[in-house]
């Protein structure tokens, strides 16, 4: 790649703990990992956007002055909208030519498509000469997958992918942006991603319903209580004025109330080195999922349940928006191969689908490298 003037990446993200919740001012636990997008970049002196892939024979070229046009590509929307949104907030875009790579699964649940926004960004700001603000770019790129890819996303995804640390995980507030890194000590332990391999759409499943039913309610509880976001809402006052609401946005804000408690225990049990806690916290975690947000499926939980059935496996959970995408387990290491082997063919036999599994590390965010 010696002919491109820079290799920048940006990372997926696993999320530990907290799910569905960062959309509702909830703090999570996500963590960076090395599975990446990387784009290769170079200046070409024109007003284009020259896009091109490692993996796909597409080539797209991106008019630096009709950028909003683009959200109808099979490929490049993504990069379209991260470029659109980093140019309406002040910044000089440069043409260029970029060779995008990218080892995060699509689909995943590993926020392929934050790391895609977030390096693309990053990449665009090195080659104009601009100082990095992660936080900024993180910002920015979430606006791209709502305003562009029309996902009602939070923050979570794009600020681990911009801000994640080697070996560190986030306990990030998303209302206030106030993060914290805790050390990975998993002891005798390994995390183990699984993927489901069924095809899943955030767009096209119900990810946006779920925001709007968190919307709903946080509307109708607002009008009897003084709370700025639905993870302000404590058990208590849940309890009291549960029946205000329909019976599938009950289900939802339980869902929402349980898993900011579940974060706040996994929090005191990653500090602890306690793991068997944090197993048992994230199967609790994928019971709520599964019961009452209703975003986990078939798929999913014949995975979970393949792994949560072994004596090596202390929890498993789905991650991600859901409707399919990947698990991850707590596995004793000496055991992961054994674990793998058994969950495989479980899931097989339950649902026809293979199990993929992926190997990776808790990695830094954005990488810049001049070449």
């Amino acid at each position: 790649m010696k002919e491109y003037e820079y290799k920048v990446s940006a990372a997926g993200r696993i999320n530990l703990i907290g799910e569905h919740i960062d959309y509702c001012g909830g703090k999570v636990m996500p963590a960076a990992i090395s599975l990446k997008n990387t784009v290769y970049i170079r200046p070409n002196g024109t007003n284009y956007i020259n896009l091109s892939w490692t993996t796909l024979p597409d080539k797209v070229s991106l008019d630096i002055d009709k950028l909003e046009s683009y959200k109808g590509l099979k490929y490049g929307n993504y990069q379209a909208g991260a470029a659109l949104m980093w140019q309406r907030a002040g910044h000089k875009i440069i043409g260029c030519d970029m060779l995008q790579d990218c080892t995060v699964p699509f689909g995943s649940g590993l926020s392929s498509s934050a790391a895609i926004e977030v390096s693309t960004i990053a990449a665009l700001a090195t080659i104009a000469g601009e100082p990095l603000n992660k936080v900024d770019i993180a910002l920015k790129a979430q606006q791209a997958e709502r305003e562009y890819a029309g996902v009602n996303c939070g923050i979570m995804d794009q600020y681990a992918s911009a801000c994640g640390k080697k070996d560190g995980v986030m306990l990030l507030d998303c209302n206030t942006l106030k993060c914290e890194y805790l050390p990975l000590r998993l002891g005798d332990y390994s995390i183990v991603i699984a993927n489901c391999n069924k095809p899943h759409s955030l767009i096209e499943s119900k990810y946006n319903e779920r925001r709007e039913e968190t919307d709903e309610a946080l509307r109708i509880l607002k009008q009897k209580l003084n709370i700025s976001c639905l993870a302000e809402l404590r058990e208590s006052q849940y309890k009291a004025y549960y029946s205000s609401l329909s019976q599938t946005v009950r289900k939802r804000v339980e869902h929402v109330v349980s898993e900011c408690e579940r974060v706040r225990v996994a929090t005191l049990a990653l500090k602890a080195g306690n793991m068997e806690m944090l197993g048992g916290l994230l199967n609790k975690s994928h019971a709520s999922l599964k019961d009452n947000y209703e975003v986990t499926g078939r798929e999913p939980d014949a995975l979970v349940e393949a792994a949560q059935s072994q004596s090596c496996c202390i929890g498993s959970r789905l991650i991600g928006g859901g409707f399919g995408g990947c698990t991850i387990s707590l596995v004793k290491s000496n055991c992961v191969d054994e674990f793998k082997e058994f969950t495989y063919n479980t899931y097989l036999k339950a649902t026809g689908y293979k199990a993929e599994f992926y190997d990776s590390d808790v990695s830094d965010g954005i990488i810049i490298e001049k070449l």
